[in-house]
Parts: C-alpha cells; sequence; structure tokens
C-alpha cells in the first residue's frame, strides 16, 4: 500500500501540472487532528477547475492515480440522483487499499464550497492565491450541543412515539418493520440523548464522531455493553427484548439530562412503557 506521503504527494502534483486545476483542498478525518490516523482513513481530495466538460468525457486522466478496483461516479447513476449540483465525484478504490473520494468543483463556486463546508479543510494549492485568510482545519462543528428544552422534549416525544411502531410491527409479525423503526428512527435518538447527558457533564467541546462511533469511550462498560444488545433483530423475542433495552437507556440517560440542565422529565415513559407491556403480554401469551 502506498505510505499517506506518496498519495498526497501524487495527488498534489497532479493538480499542480494541470493548468484547469486552480485550487485543491482536503477536507475530512485526515485534516481533524483528534482523529487518530490510520490505513482506513480516505483521501477526500478536491480540485477547483475551470474546464469541468473536459474532465468528464472520458476517465483516461484518472489512470495516473493507480489501478483501480473498483470505481463510483455518484453524479452518473440513474437510481441515485445527484445532490452535488454542479459538482462532479469519483470515488475510488485502488488495489493496494487505498480509496480516493475525488470531488470537481467548478472554480466560480469557491465560495460557496468555503461558505457551505463543515470546517474540516486544508488547502493543499492556490494558484492563484484565492485564499486570502488562513484556512484552519477544526471540528467545531460536529461538537455536542447543548439542547434547549423545547429540543429534549422533541426528542423525547420522538423516541416514545416511534416505539409505538414498532411495537405494533412486532406484534404484527412484521418484523421488517419494526427493525427500520428502532434502527432509522428510535436508537439514533437514544444516542443523541447519550450524547447530550456526556456534554452535560463533560462540557461541549468535542465531537463523539459521525454516526457516534466514538461514543463508547464517554460511556460506562455497562452501558455500552447494553446498548450493543440492542442491534440483536434476529427474531421477535430478542427484538421485544432489544426495544426493552433502549427503553431503559434512554429512561436512564434522559432523566439524567433533565436533572442536570434542569428540564421537566415529560410523561411518555410511564405512558408508552404501559402501551408496550399490555401488548407485549398480550402477543406472549
Amino acid at each position: 500500500m502506498r505510505s499517506e506521503k506518496e498519495m498526497m504527494n501524487m495527488l498534489v502534483d497532479f493538480a499542480m501540472s494541470d493548468n484547469r486545476i486552480r485550487l485543491a483542498t482536503l477536507e475530512g478525518s485526515r485534516t481533524n487532528k483528534n482523529i487518530i490516523p490510520d490505513t482506513y482513513q480516505d483521501f477526500d481530495i478536491s480540485y477547483f477547475v475551470t474546464d469541468m466538460d473536459s474532465f468528464k468525457e472520458n476517465d483516461q486522466w484518472l489512470h495516473i492515480f493507480g489501478s483501480r478496483s473498483m470505481m463510483q461516479k455518484p453524479e452518473d447513476m440513474e437510481l441515485f440522483p445527484s445532490e452535488l449540483g454542479n459538482w462532479y465525484s469519483y470515488i475510488i478504490l485502488f488495489e493496494d487499499g487505498n480509496k480516493l473520494d475525488l470531488t470537481l468543483i467548478p472554480i466560480n463556486e469557491v465560495e460557496d464550497y468555503f461558505t457551505d463546508c463543515d470546517g474540516l479543510v486544508e488547502v493543499l494549492l492556490d494558484k492563484d492565491d484565492l485564499m486570502k485568510n488562513e484556512v484552519i482545519a477544526d471540528d467545531r462543528q460536529y461538537w455536542i450541543k447543548k439542547p434547549t428544552a423545547r429540543e429534549f422534549d422533541d426528542c423525547c416525544n420522538e423516541f416514545w412515539m416511534v416505539s409505538t411502531y414498532v411495537v405494533k410491527g412486532l406484534a404484527r409479525k412484521e418484523i421488517l418493520f419494526a427493525i427500520e423503526h428502532l434502527n432509522e428512527i428510535a436508537r439514533p435518538n437514544l444516542l443523541r440523548m447519550m450524547a447530550w447527558q456526556i456534554g452535560s457533564e463533560q462540557g461541549y467541546t468535542f465531537s463523539v464522531g459521525k454516526n457516534y462511533k466514538f461514543i463508547d469511550r464517554y460511556l460506562p462498560n455497562k452501558d455500552w455493553e447494553d446498548l450493543l444488545l440492542t442491534y440483536s433483530e434476529n427474531g421477535y423475542p430478542n427484538m421485544w427484548q432489544s426495544l426493552f433495552t433502549c427503553y431503559k437507556l434512554f429512561r436512564k440517560y434522559s432523566k439524567a439530562v433533565a436533572e442536570n440542565l434542569g428540564f421537566q422529565y415529560p410523561v411518555y415513559d410511564e405512558a408508552i412503557t404501559k402501551y408496550t407491556e399490555s401488548i407485549y403480554n398480550s402477543d406472549k401469551n
């Protein structure tokens, strides 16, 4: 596998040699000082170009980056509509294991790019001195944010109401329906509440990572183990147990947030727990 230095030199040298590329940036985890580097990190690169069509007309120019195992062009797919507007991207897995997410951006959209970016950006090359101010990468946008009382109540409301859909799916023996609502809505709100509790005790100056991937660093071991158990979904008994474990964890962490931030603990818990137990007991019998 090519080293990080080899990859970066290659990507910057290519941008330097091609007159159509006026500005190049690095984004994502490789710019984040709080992320421990590893060989699985993507190279998230953007080239700001003067002639987009000349790049898009064929893929021959990409061969200089190395032999590919697979490439995806998200803006050239029918099943998944484009989300990048005038931008065009290439997601490439090389045979040596490196992965490149390369985006081409029209040079006249530089200002929009830096206005909308998430802060994790490093300028690699600026041929025309377009950047008048120093760009310093930081992950501030992803820090845990202190919730308002309304946001806290909304999270509780969403968790407990969506849980009734999980219950309904289990009672009807529609397990995929139940799994979808647990995975896509209920548990994400549990994770949100856990992050808020962590922030309320340790401050709001750090991130628990994309998809809460670092949250285990801040949870008691028992709670982390219980959270993992909620992913046991292969069958109705396991699904019921996963749901009840989500209830237990959500109750613990939402009560802690309410106490730490002076919020009122809502009545949803008692009502939905009673509703769930009634249907669970009927289903079991």
